[in-house]
């Protein structure tokens, strides 16, 4: 077929402008994060909705948001075919999937800071209510009694409050109890004796927790390890009169072991507000016994917490539609929020290197080394590693690839991930150093090495193999090794300029005049193939890639 004939059956040119994404709220969310929601994609609200239900409509939906009444099951993930996150307006994420959604590469988010104030506040009230018997003083109230020895109290000055865990809620509620004047021991395997120090309380082993405690509240995720942790063996270990409390989740403690003990007195109470079924049944035996204070799961119900998990989701959302690292990630490295700031720039760029050496090496990598340099060696790497993998995978595998399951699908594919950490980088105190392995060369000569920096404020690749080139990692690229000779470069720029590419910019690194040289061309548009073939046949030329990054 002729030129001119290519003219004139050419189809018209057209532009795709993307569709806004599309956002599902499944459970009732405050209105500060439907309109932050709002500002970005196409919101949806559909509440009361059955995992059936919910799996015939997910596939529409680019996000979800749910709260505790929606269960999202492994059913409904795998209808999700375009779901990017699902994201929880509240901290507990047990009514999800998470195994399932990491596996299909779907980020899980929960939004844990929102409610801690709430929570303990909560908590503190359940207290009081215990130790003043306040519920059971107000219903004999309202039944016409007046009976002021019945419901005789206790103080909780210079009492023993017992925390099991010391996360962000336990925390909160430790540094408030010293304007009450109680004792405050701990037990936590996963924080220091600083910050416990710092909170106000004192850590100590299990046993001594349980036997000292005269209110002991748990603190606790649901996890196959923390289900019944508090059981029977362990009650029987908690001093004679002392006070149950539970604000965190209903599984952690034993309930036939719990109405045991109260009804054996051993405990003098128990204030519940998470119950390992709920709704808890209306023939439940707790609701009928008189030493039980019961709430509806209202911990975090506050006007100010509901506003304040909606906006902290809705945020989460957004950042993950954008493809930027979400700062509360179940299923995915976290990146604290103090450092997200420095390390934003840097995942990017760990990526782009991971798609540059994808698209140059065009054979197959068996392991890659990821060298931090200069001040990243003080960092966690996870997310770093997560975004090479990700860019060294994304569209060579027949599965989505994301910063969720990228480490999990490399593993798979019998892809070796190294991690080295070095003082400063030879050319650049701070940078990162990637390197291809080819199966047989597992200790060997590397096939690719490609360095990058952050200069400016812009992901930059400064090194490629032995040599030293500094270009924007971003947009089209020709690249070309070959013979430093006169003329090269001109020939090539005029091949291009002959078949309407346009070049954006040009850099050249050298070992020495009239040595081996590379060139990296970035384009404004992508070079066609026989093109390409071309720059491979010019005298001098050793080999020619394209990428995009």
């Amino acid at each position: 077929m002729s030129h001119q004939e290519n003219a004139t059956t050419a189809e018209p040119l057209t532009v795709t402008i993307p569709s806004p994404p599309r956002v599902l709220v499944a459970d009732p969310l405050a209105k500060e994060g439907l309109q932050l929601l709002r500002q970005y994609g196409q919101v949806n609200v559909r509440t009361g909705l059955s995992p059936e239900e919910l799996a015939r409509i997910i596939g529409e939906y680019d996000a979800l948001i749910v709260r505790s009444g929606t269960r999202v099951t492994r059913e409904v993930l795998a209808a999700a075919r375009r779901l990017k996150v699902v994201a929880r307006a509240g901290v507990g994420v047990d009514n999800i999937d998470v195994d399932a959604a990491t596996e299909l590469g779907i980020l899980v988010v929960n939004a844990p800071t929102g409610n801690i104030v709430a929570a303990a506040e909560h908590t503190i009230a359940l207290l009081m209510a215990l130790a003043r018997r306040v519920p059971q003083a107000h219903m004999s109230m309202t039944q016409g009694e007046w009976n002021r020895k019945r419901f005789m109290g206790v103080e909780i000055r210079e009492k023993t409050l017992g925390l099991i865990g010391l996360g962000r809620v336990a925390s909160e509620v430790a540094r408030r109890v010293q304007g009450l004047e109680m004792r405050v021991v701990a037990y936590d395997p996963y924080v220091s004796h600083e910050h416990a120090r710092k909170v106000g309380a004192a850590l100590l082993p299990l046993e001594e927790v349980l036997a000292q405690a005269d209110f002991l509240s748990l603190h606790l995720p649901l996890t196959p390890e923390t289900r019944h942790f508090l059981n029977r063996e362990r009650i029987a270990r908690m001093k004679k009169g002392a006070y149950v409390i539970n604000t965190s989740r209903g599984g952690v403690i034993d309930e036939h072991a719990l109405m045991e003990a109260l009804d054996a007195d051993h405990l003098a109470g128990a204030a519940l507000d998470v119950f390992a079924e709920e709704p808890l049944p209306p023939d439940h035996p707790l609701r009928r016994h008189p030493k039980v204070v019961l709430t509806p799961h209202i911990g975090g119900s506050t006007q100010e917490a509901q506003a304040r998990v909606a906006t902290d989701a809705a945020e989460q959302v957004i950042m993950v539609l954008q493809g930027k690292p979400a700062p509360y990630a179940v299923n995915a490295p976290i990146v604290p929020p103090q450092e997200l700031a420095f390390l934003t720039p840097w995942i990017d760029l760990a990526e782009r290197l991971g798609r540059f050496l994808r698209q140059v090496t065009q054979e197959h990598i068996s392991r890659v080394e990821l060298t931090l340099h200069g001040e990243l060696i003080h960092y966690d790497i996870a997310y770093l590693r997560a975004a090479v993998l990700k860019g060294l995978l994304e569209g060579v595998v027949d599965e989505r690839v994301n910063l969720v399951n990228a480490t999990r699908v490399a593993r798979r594919r019998g892809v070796e991930f190294v991690e080295r950490r070095r003082d400063k980088g030879e050319r650049y105190r701070t940078m990162l150093t990637l390197r291809a392995f080819r199966p047989q060369n597992h200790e060997g000569f590397c096939v690719w090495l490609v360095r990058g920096a952050i200069l400016h404020d812009e992901p930059m690749i400064v090194a490629l193999n032995d040599f030293w080139v500094e270009f924007p990692a971003r947009g089209w690229l020709l690249l070309t090794r070959h013979h430093d000779r006169p003329g090269i470069i001109g020939a090539i720029g005029t091949l291009l300029g002959d078949r309407d590419v346009n070049i954006a910019f040009m850099h050249v690194g050298r070992k020495s005049p009239r040595g081996e040289a590379i060139m990296v061309l970035g384009v404004d548009d992508p070079i066609p193939p026989d093109v390409v073939k071309e720059i491979e046949n010019m005298p001098f030329t050793y080999w020619v890639r394209v990428v995009r990054l």
